[in-house]
């Protein structure tokens, strides 16, 4: 990507988090960015492409983190329950909910180049749940990924209400898992 297209997606990610992609409008990123329209669409293509590049960039930072985190984790409850806190370093500068949720609500059409993104990106920390939960032992990987995963979520969907429900979240989480793995030898 050309110097002029990360700072048209660095705008983007900016006012569309904050102000919601339907309400952002290309004039408006275009200015932010230091560009001009036409650069934008040569960038681009399109605005659509545009929310899905962010998406893209957004997704790629949040999976490096979560992976980190997991590859932290020393006992296998804590590598089954990395997500959370790598939603624990995320929250610190992301605080108005969850971007890939803001997408789907906005952009509701599976055809939409960035609906998928997002729905990805759901699927792929559901899965990663399951992965996390067989590598470790669980007897039921599947029931475990999901009961996290809707904990996950439910924490990422509270946030912009100032609850600070991540640390229950997680203390649940790590209950969770410790239930689903075998004990420790």
């Amino acid at each position: 990507m050309t110097p002029a297209g990360r700072r048209i997606v660095a705008a983007a990610e900016e006012l569309f988090y904050n102000r919601g992609i339907t309400a952002v409008g290309v004039d408006l990123i275009a200015e932010h960015s230091g560009v001009t329209k036409r650069t934008l669409y040569n960038q681009f293509g399109s605005k659509d492409q545009l929310v899905a590049a962010y998406l893209t960039e957004r997704d790629q930072r949040w999976r490096s983190l979560v992976r980190a985190a997991v590859d932290a984790g020393d006992t296998p409850t804590e590598a089954v329950t990395a997500p959370f806190e790598a939603l624990r370093t995320w929250s610190e500068t992301h605080t108005r909910g969850c971007a890939f949720i803001n997408a789907l609500a906005e952009l509701p059409d599976p055809s939409h180049p960035a609906h998928g993104i997002a729905a990805n990106q759901k699927l792929w920390l559901l899965n990663l749940f399951r992965e996390l939960a067989a590598t470790a032992g669980c007897s039921h990987p599947a029931t475990l990924a999901t009961q996290l995963f809707v904990l996950h979520e439910g924490a990422v969907a509270t946030q912009p209400l100032s609850l600070d429900t991540l640390p229950e979240t997680t203390a649940l989480a790590r209950a969770l898992a410790r239930a689903g793995l075998p004990p420790r030898s």
